[in-house]
């Protein structure tokens, strides 16, 4: 069994009603139903965590590290092209994490093409809608084998 911790970042709260044409229809809570019971169908746990206040999400981190969390899925949202204290939390903790990303950022505006994550994570998924999600833990499960 492995103990995954899935971390949102600021606005994810909105999903459903902020830019649908971009972020699709599905709210923050389904997707953290839907994640959940896929883990706990293949025999994992899943916490979930959203905030958008910076200083929040670093506490976070660093609390993952203490509850012995396996692996972190991190959707950090806006904070993906400006927060070098997140990049230090999760390199400080030393726990494997994937990026995500419900749009694809590398056809969006050019700030959103720069990431102060991907080259430290264990890989981005990126504009596959709520799918990054399940596509996600996929993944960190196949790392963790």
């Amino acid at each position: 069994m492995a103990h995954f911790l899935l971390i949102n970042g600021p606005n994810l709260a909105l999903l459903g009603q902020r830019e649908p044409d971009i972020y699709g229809t599905t709210t923050l809570e389904e997707i953290e139903i839907r994640l959940k019971g896929l883990a706990k169908k293949r025999g994992h746990e899943l916490a979930c965590f959203q905030s958008d206040a910076e200083h929040k999400l670093v506490k976070r981190i660093h609390d993952a590290h203490e509850e012995n969390v396996d692996f972190l899925l991190f959707n950090p949202a806006a904070f993906t092209h400006s927060s070098i204290v997140l990049r230090d939390a999760l390199l400080a903790v030393r726990l494997p994490f994937i990026e995500i990303h419900l749009s694809n950022v590398a056809t969006r505006e050019d700030f959103r093409q720069h990431s102060f994550f991907s080259d430290v994570a264990v890989g981005t998924i990126a504009g596959f809608g709520v799918t990054s999600y399940e596509l996600a833990l996929t993944a960190a499960e196949h790392y963790l084998a």
